[in-house]
């Protein structure tokens, strides 16, 4: 059974950074695509990154060039480094897994989500 465990969020002021870790296991499968999402208050939730088994990377327009999403196979744990933060970068952020297809824009870009792990910009 896939299993996400989140973990690096906290607090941090504006232009600051934070290292978000995931924990994966339960694979299936040796190809894979997974990334990391979030969701604002009172927003919907959107993808923000994904990396698949081959390494190939995407980001949402709004963490281009701030964000890097990276995975170390030998520790099953997927990264999301967050630089130059924002207030608006303020959610609960989730590891996700099984990209859907339908983009990171979508609520739906991922079939599995994690606990999520709170991130506070403050300004």
């Amino acid at each position: 059974q896939l299993r996400l465990v989140e973990s690096g969020g906290g607090v941090v002021q504006s232009g600051g950074s934070l290292r978000l870790s995931c924990e994966v296991s339960g694979l299936m499968s040796s190809s894979y695509c997974m990334g990391w999402g979030r969701q604002a208050p009172g927003k919907e939730r959107e993808g923000v990154a994904a990396i698949d088994s081959d390494g190939r990377t995407s980001y949402t327009d709004s963490v281009k060039g701030r964000f890097t999403i990276s995975q170390d196979k030998s520790k099953n744990t997927m990264y999301l480094q967050m630089n130059s933060l924002k207030p608006e970068d303020t959610a609960m952020y989730y590891c996700a897994a099984d990209c859907s297809g339908y983009g990171l824009e979508s609520s739906e870009a991922f079939g599995s989500w994690g606990q999520g792990a709170q991130v506070t910009v403050s300004s």
